[in-house]
């Protein structure tokens, strides 16, 4: 039972490692390299522990104060790697859909080219305008699941690159937006903008490259809230929300609004919910939508369209 015991916390980090492996293999070699590395190293790193766990001794050494130390020192290890284990098993993403997907999978002649980079997907038009959008995903999610939102921008003449954060989480790489912009010296204009938690770190690099010192214009938030103080700026923000999001609800958007500028242009979406802002299925803790889909998203389209026009 000892040796049972002292394997355990090995296999179940082992065990979590495989069990995201399997089920999320195509989203981990879609993304940025950052988690499944950090897998490779806590499968290595379970193997072994699982290993000299089933080979300690059967019977507790005798000892004192000694044996107290080590046996404290081992439950501290052993809770530190389930910890572990539960951190990457809650970095599991959400992957994208059948809907998502197709976005990206087009001809050489097609109006808009996909150009896949280690950190970014970037949709650039064959005619492209002088305004970009640099896109942080939610947390958590696929950042292809946002193409099929994301294209009909590009579509329009906009250069749209998606990012891919480290461990799904934005806030990982706040600055990541700094390298997409300075690999596309056509565009003159730049918004920066994101989905919930990509929202938060795209306002908290706006903050602080903003124009005219900075490279960034404006600002579009969906279904987001700023991280800083944004109200002293002349960022060109638009807000876009759904009415019916339990995970950024209106009452979070109505507090956070005194701390964007006065102009912001607000604009909810009726009956929209938070998973609507992107093709990777249904959300805990989202509300209940009102509205089909489709529309929520094209009311989504339509609205970052005239943001970014302004």
């Amino acid at each position: 039972m000892r040796r049972v015991l002292a394997a355990l916390p090995g296999l179940v980090l082992l065990g979590v490692v495989v069990w995201v492996v399997l089920t999320r293999w195509d989203v981990l070699r879609a993304g940025h390299p950052a988690y499944p590395i950090t897998l490779a190293v806590a499968a290595v790193l379970g193997a072994v522990l699982a290993i000299r766990g089933a080979q300690a001794p059967a019977e507790r050494p005798a000892g004192g104060g000694r044996r107290v130390l080590r046996a404290l020192g081992h439950a501290v290890g052993a809770v530190l790697v389930l910890a572990s284990a539960a951190a990457l098993a809650w970095l599991r993403p959400f992957p994208a859909d059948d809907v998502a997907l197709p976005a990206l999978d087009v001809p050489d002649d097609a109006s808009v080219a996909v150009v896949d980079e280690i950190g970014t997907i970037d949709l650039v038009p064959a005619e492209p305008l002088t305004t970009g959008l640099v896109f942080s995903p939610g947390a958590r999610v696929d950042p292809r699941a946002y193409a099929h939102v994301l294209r009909p921008l590009a579509e329009a003449g906009y250069v749209v690159v998606i990012l891919r954060p480290p461990y799904g989480i934005a806030l990982a790489n706040p600055t990541q937006s700094g390298a997409a912009i300075s690999r596309h010296p056509e565009v003159e204009t730049w918004f920066v903008g994101g989905h919930s938690i990509g929202g938060v770190a795209a306002s908290w690099f706006a903050e602080r490259e903003a124009a005219p010192d900075g490279a960034v214009d404006g600002l579009l938030l969906w279904a987001s809230y700023p991280a800083a103080d944004l109200s002293g700026t002349a960022l060109r923000a638009c807000s876009v929300t759904g009415t019916n999001d339990g995970l950024t609800t209106p009452a979070d958007v109505a507090d956070s609004a005194p701390l964007l500028p006065p102009t912001t242009v607000f604009t909810p979406i009726d009956g929209a919910i938070h998973a609507y802002f992107g093709d990777y299925g249904p959300q805990a803790g989202d509300g209940e939508p009102a509205v089909p889909r489709e529309e929520a998203q094209r009311q989504i389209v339509e609205a970052s369209l005239a943001c970014l026009d302004g």
